[in-house]
């Protein structure tokens, strides 16, 4: 399989594509891609049994498909909390260097690096890893943007996205902040969080993709 395809399985996974139908529209939003490209890639994946189709729903990752989406997100989380720990990068900085580490690593680097990192639960972004056979139980979470004005939030987890991880750092937003949202412009409009006694404006489209838990 091409490293593009395995993106695509990722990005899916990412998204919740393990139990919930994930549209195309999503995957133009993380991948950066274009439209047409995504419908070529989906009738790919679809064709080759990696994902299901539900006309006007999306796509959700077959067993074959999850078991492979697994596999990559394991060494690619791994990957990240390495570079966290050991070699000092931010959360925002690592999302580009694992991308390319996951495609050239095998099954016993990945194992020997969980064992070299004590068998880590999450990465950096919130994220669960996968066991060795790549099978995860990840929590289903709400968006932020499926809340309303009051709602109390705690941010559990991120889209592992470059662009998304340089914004919220840019806003101040980190994993286990606890917000209060007060205010939620008209028209996909930003959503105005309180974090301690700080306003925190957050766009739609970042909204979309930070999971949250309500408190």
């Amino acid at each position: 399989m091409t490293p593009n395809k395995e993106d695509y399985l990722k990005i899916i996974f990412e998204l919740g594509g393990a139990h919930t139908k994930v549209n195309n529209k999503q995957i133009v939003s993380g991948l950066n891609v274009s439209a047409a490209s995504v419908s070529e890639m989906m009738s790919k994946l679809l064709k080759e049994g990696f994902v299901e189709h539900t006309p006007y729903q999306g796509v959700q990752l077959t067993d074959a498909g999850l078991l492979k989406a697994g596999i990559l997100v394991r060494k690619h989380r791994l990957w990240e909390v390495f570079l966290v720990e050991n070699l000092g990068y931010s959360w925002n900085e690592v999302h580009d260097e694992a991308e390319v580490l996951e495609h050239v690593t095998s099954t016993i680097l990945s194992d020997r690096l969980e064992e070299y990192l004590e068998f880590p639960k999450n990465c950096p972004h919130g994220g669960v890893i996968p066991d060795r056979d790549g099978r995860i139980i990840e929590r289903e979470l709400q968006t932020l943007i499926e809340m309303k004005i009051n709602d109390t939030i705690q941010i559990q987890r991120v889209l592992d996205d470059r662009e998304l991880l340089d914004y919220l750092v840019s806003v101040g937003l980190e994993i286990g902040d606890q917000c209060t949202i007060i205010e939620i412009g008209a028209y996909e409009g930003p959503i105005t969080l309180l974090k301690g006694t700080e306003k925190i404006q957050i766009s739609h489209k970042a909204a979309c993709n930070i999971f949250i838990q309500a408190i």
